[in-house]
């Protein structure tokens, strides 16, 4: 699940054009946390996608659902 996670952050990041290190800075997490989210090595609590989700401008529930 994770990895599913992790790719669909990466997804996103990527089609707004956002590197690693821009879209940690506005998460407040380090680069290579994000790049072991995105790689689905490690897991994030709640707060942490939360987060992403903020700084990506994407409703939370769309890392966790298909949509």
């Amino acid at each position: 699940m994770y990895a599913v996670i992790g790719k669909k952050i990466k997804k996103i990041r990527t089609s707004k054009h956002l590197t690693q290190a821009v879209l940690a800075k506005r998460a407040k997490i380090s680069v290579p946390f994000l790049s072991f989210l995105e790689n689905g090595r490690k897991k994030g609590s709640l707060d942490t996608y939360m987060r992403l989700a903020k700084s990506l401008n994407i409703p939370l529930h769309s890392l966790f659902t298909g949509k």
